[in-house]
């Protein structure tokens, strides 16, 4: 086992409302990432997956708070830490962070060369414009972006030029631990290919040491990360390689994820597409049971109102699942 860089354990965030109502988002998450590995995790939208990315960044604003659990970096519990100190010491270095939407993350009154000085002297006061240009020239070369970039405006950048920069920007620090919040999800598919392959590029020349990637395409995940991880109203309810998630998922979630959408290696020939019926949970007030058991075709009693723990088999492989592996393979096979 290699060096972990990040480490979560047990956590739990929640968004308060204006009517002082509670959304218990993330509900006892964990799970960690080694030195030199990527992490996916895949889901629905509203699945919870952006709140865990955002609530791992230790750096929590109303409407979204901490509960309970731990956030440790390479070795270092940030859990609870004053912000400015995660802000200061903590974000940026440690561990960085690529939002959804990306291309407007930019400040699209500065050039880009005065946003790169700013995220660099929040770190390091000392470093002069020299050092962090020559810094900036050097990233954005491998990045596959021209120099001149940097004097540009955000609106003078196409699309995909634009995520780039914002990678750029999140790794000039070379973080140990590197969050992307769907960065391919806006872009074509030339301009995705692009950005992956220029994401995995920053891991093997050791800019970056761990990843974890998000998305709501299973199949995206396969050609990305190493291991694969499924997100349901706010829990983990399965966890394996990125090969056994895509093509042998155990849980009645996953399977029908996988179900519903095209895998290019499986083909398309005699390949029906399947829905998930209904909507996830309302979790203001969660089930007792399993929160997939309403929409799941196989549950039972026991599901609905049985708490659920996590059911580890094999090598680092996970499911939440009232069934017994034997029992869902038997119900697969009937189909």
């Amino acid at each position: 086992m290699g060096k972990v860089m990040l480490e979560v354990r047990n956590l739990k965030t929640k968004y308060v409302t204006r009517f002082h109502e509670d959304v218990y988002a993330v509900d006892g998450v964990s799970f960690a990432i080694e030195e030199g590995k990527s992490l996916g995790i895949a889901g629905e939208s509203g699945c919870g997956k952006s709140t865990l990315a955002l609530s791992m960044m230790g750096y929590y604003f109303p409407p979204l708070h901490y509960m309970s659990g731990d956030i440790i970096i390479d070795g270092q519990n940030i859990s609870g830490m004053d912000p400015d100190t995660v802000r200061k010491t903590i974000l940026g270095s440690e561990i960085a962070y690529i939002p959804q939407a990306a291309m407007n993350a930019l400040n699209p009154t500065q050039k880009i060369i005065r946003f790169l000085e700013d995220v660099i002297h929040a770190h390091d006061p000392k470093k002069s414009k020299k050092e962090i240009r020559e810094m900036a020239e050097a990233r954005f070369a491998e990045v596959g972006l021209p120099l001149e970039a940097l004097d540009k405006h955000a609106v003078e950048l196409s699309g995909g030029m634009k995520q780039r920069t914002v990678i750029a920007v999140s790794t000039i620090l070379n973080p140990k631990v590197l969050i992307a919040d769907e960065p391919s999800s806006a872009l074509d598919v030339t301009s995705q290919k692009l950005v992956i392959k220029m994401m995995r590029e920053l891991m093997e020349k050791g800019h970056v040491k761990s990843m974890l990637f998000i998305t709501h395409e299973l199949p995206l995940l396969y050609n990305v990360t190493d291991d694969i991880m499924v997100m349901y109203a706010g829990q983990i309810v399965e966890k394996g390689s990125a090969k056994e998630m895509v093509f042998d998922p155990v849980h009645p979630y996953s399977h029908g994820l996988m179900g519903s959408i095209l895998v290019p290696e499986e083909g398309t020939r005699g390949h029906k597409l399947a829905a998930i019926p209904g909507a996830p949970p309302n979790l203001k007030r969660p089930p007792d049971g399993c929160r997939f058991a309403e929409r799941c075709k196989y549950a039972t009693a026991d599901c609905r109102y049985t708490s659920i723990p996590e059911k580890p088999f094999g090598d680092g492989r996970m499911y939440r699942c009232v069934k017994s592996l034997d029992e869902l393979k038997e119900v697969y096979s009937h189909e």
